[in-house]
């Protein structure tokens, strides 16, 4: 694959990413406005709704499940630099190359392990078990093979433009 192959590779699934990133971020104001509407209900008339709150914990479930990729793409993702800093660009480009090779392998497993657990989910009917609570609970059980599926995408896109950014550096060093 040539790196010009790459980078649109790259490209692409990173406007998948975003795309589905920035409509996710939209999540979290309905969340917020949710639970908002839940404390004024509870706090006020003595009112709540298992499905209302059962709701509030789906929806933060897809945002996680959905916003995982979008934090990987925009570097907004959890590291610990303490080490890393003071480490050689090879040294980086390895412990990189590891890091994502993992992530890919983790992805996988998750991916593959849920199929099942969907499938199972859909195959019973499973529903919430509290009254008044939400039916379709292999739909919210769906969004862990959907969510680590991205993630698997955006890892793979981050480890092909770590791969071509490594090619271009050994090249111009070449030139």
């Amino acid at each position: 694959m040539t790196n010009k192959a790459i980078w649109s590779t790259v490209r692409s699934i990173e406007a998948v990413i975003d795309a589905i990133g920035r409509a996710t971020s939209w999540l979290a104001l309905l969340i917020i406005a949710l639970m908002t509407v839940n404390v004024i209900l509870r706090y006020t008339i003595s009112f709540g709704a298992v499905w209302s709150q059962e709701l509030e914990w789906h929806l933060m479930g897809a945002l996680i499940l959905f916003g995982m990729s979008y934090a990987l793409l925009k570097d907004d993702n959890v590291r610990v630099d303490l080490f890393y800093a003071n480490y050689s660009a090879r040294t980086k480009y390895l412990v990189d190359l590891l890091s994502l090779g993992l992530q890919i392998g983790i992805c996988c497993v998750i991916i593959w392990l849920s199929i099942n657990y969907v499938q199972q989910s859909y195959s019973i009917g499973e529903i919430s078990s509290d009254p008044g609570g939400l039916p379709l609970r292999w739909a919210i059980k769906a969004l862990l093979p959907i969510g680590f599926g991205l993630l698997l995408l955006q890892s793979i896109a981050a480890l092909l433009k770590l791969i071509a950014q490594h090619q271009e550096k050994e090249g111009a060093t070449h030139a």
